[in-house]
């Protein structure tokens, strides 16, 4: 049973003030962009986060690079981190017009883990804008208003430090194609725990989405979960930096990109459980923790066991080698 009139009071008044649509470029001001971008003295940098994904980069990176690097001066930098690609990702990012960084090349010192988490929390090493916009690899369809979109709300607003944007996701399975029905894991695992936990991030429409942004200042004081419970980890950590004033959202519109199996939706559940826990004091964050699953061979069930718990890093502001090469950037 569900009550469509309720809803926790601070998080229908932040849904209702800190939500906003740009789902085609005919909802935002390019110009108005280009001159706040100018009058604050802003650099911008775009990371997309890639690991073998040879098949939708190029398209994606050509797209970006084209419109807003080349086209209309509102990116400086485009850049794809690549975690331990085997395929062509790099190279057909590369030839794209994206710069291309290995993350297991930045931060040397701080050695290199595997994990989505990772390549972001390297990407504000490799970049020196003072917003940043974080975009997955593998999105399908004109994604051309994202990162406009997703700039928006921080270059019309000094209060706004974080923005996530929000969409419909549909979903093929099978052959056949439902309007809505992607992001499970969203459902199923992240929304009822953060609506347990920490109920006034209960206005957010996609807390595990890819596709946000935010300043560098506070993304530096905030640790990365180097898996996929990333998202959730930085907004929840956010959260306590910036209060929820400080955090916004966008409507985007539709998002398309590949799925994934049962099996490795579950894994990722895993990996999000296990960094909402740590952040609630009733779990940790440590390499042997384990989900175990079970398929059937045809005799009986066969057990198989991965790791899910993922290690995090800590936040930038707190490593020398990054404060060193920031201190360098500044100066």
């Amino acid at each position: 049973m569900t009550d469509s009139g309720r809803m926790r009071p601070d998080a229908r008044a932040w849904f209702e003030h800190r939500t906003t649509a740009a789902t085609s470029l005919a909802d935002i001001d390019v110009d108005a962009l280009l001159l706040a971008k100018r009058r604050g003295g802003h650099r911008i940098s775009v990371v997309l986060p890639a690991r073998d994904e040879a098949a939708t980069v190029g398209r994606l990176v050509a797209d970006l690079a084209d419109r807003w690097v080349t086209g209309v001066p509102l990116v400086d930098e485009l850049l794809v981190v690549d975690s331990d690609s085997t395929d062509d990702t790099a190279a057909v990012a590369r030839a794209a017009g994206a710069e291309v960084v290995a993350a297991a090349d930045v931060l040397p010192a701080c050695g290199s883990r595997r994990g989505k988490g990772e390549a972001l929390w390297k990407s504000l090493a490799a970049t020196t804008g003072d917003l940043v916009v974080f975009i997955d690899a593998d999105l399908l369809g004109d994604i051309g208003h994202y990162v406009p979109g997703l700039l928006t709300p921080l270059l019309t607003n000094p209060r706004v430090d974080y923005v996530k944007g929000c969409y419909t996701r549909p979903l093929d399975v099978g052959g056949e194609h439902r309007p809505a029905g992607g992001g499970r894991v969203t459902e199923l695992t992240a929304r009822p725990l953060l609506n347990a936990l920490w109920p006034e991030l209960a206005g957010f429409v996609q807390p595990l989405g890819g596709e946000y942004a935010g300043r560098r200042s506070v993304l530096e004081q905030v640790p990365f979960a180097s898996g996929y419970g990333v998202e959730v980890g930085l907004l929840v950590d956010l959260l306590q930096v910036c209060g929820l004033g400080g955090l916004a959202q966008v409507d985007l519109g539709t998002r398309r990109h590949s799925h994934q199996t049962d099996e490795a939706l579950g894994r990722m559940a895993g990996q999000i459980v296990s960094a909402v826990l740590a952040r609630a004091g009733r779990g940790r964050l440590e390499p042997g923790g384990l989900l175990t699953q079970f398929t059937h061979d045809g005799t009986g069930f066969v057990p198989h066991s991965s790791t899910v718990a993922a290690d995090q890093r800590p936040p930038l502001a707190a490593v020398p080698e990054y404060t060193a090469l920031r201190a360098g950037v500044v100066g």
